[in-house]
């Protein structure tokens, strides 16, 4: 699988524009106990963005049609693909991390759920990166979902901005949605491979606001 998200999305991806409508969704990518300080894989900055985050939907959930949140949800049993190891390179191979129903996969204590109306699980056996490869408890993939809404336009935040998030951006821009990542609250693995993620998605399409 590739890092980009480009490789072949499951779900109708490329759902056609008469399908939208106007409405517009928020895409909570991945804030979770693993991804933020103290866990397996911890970002700087995590803990802030789940903060900020929480404030952000207290005062802006009246302006979404719906408000989305992926997880990344591993099998306990399995390398996930090749996605776990012993000895990972931090490229291609990680630690084990964000386990299905452990600690580490739940949500921030700080990001607050109560608005979030449907949930994304990825990774399930597979390494993952994209929101977009993530389906909801019922099994729906996220690009049907966004296009049984009538979503036409997406704003992306949460963790990393150099991983998961430019996966789920690229993937967002591939299938037609209009994108804006909104810079404060989001939180990279390392600042130069943030600024050059930023550069990409802004490059392929996105609104960094």
């Amino acid at each position: 699988m590739e890092l980009s998200g480009f490789a072949a999305v499951p779900g109708k991806l490329q759902a056609s524009a008469y399908a939208r409508g106007m409405g517009k969704a928020l895409l909570i990518v991945d804030i979770q106990n693993d991804f933020t300080e103290g866990g397996a894989l911890g970002v700087n900055g995590g803990d802030r963005v789940a903060e900020e985050v929480t404030r952000y939907v207290d005062t802006h959930a009246d302006e979404y049609d719906a408000i989305i949140a992926s997880r990344d949800w591993h099998d306990a049993d399995s390398d996930n693909g090749g996605h776990f190891s012993q000895d990972p390179d931090f490229v291609d191979t990680w630690p084990v991390h964000c386990v299905a129903d452990t600690e580490g996969a739940a949500y921030d204590p700080l990001l607050s759920v109560d608005a979030i109306t449907d949930h994304v699980r990825k990774g399930q056996g597979t390494p993952d990166y994209s929101a977009f490869q993530g389906t909801t408890e019922a099994g729906e993939h996220l690009g049907d979902l966004l296009t049984r809404l009538t979503i036409a336009e997406v704003d992306v935040v949460g963790i990393a901005t150099d991983h998961c998030v430019r996966a789920t951006v690229l993937d967002a821009l591939k299938g037609g949605w209009s994108v804006h990542v909104l810079q404060d609250l989001i939180a990279g693995v390392g600042p130069d491979s943030s600024t050059v993620a930023l550069s990409e998605m802004d490059a392929a399409g996105a609104t960094i606001a």
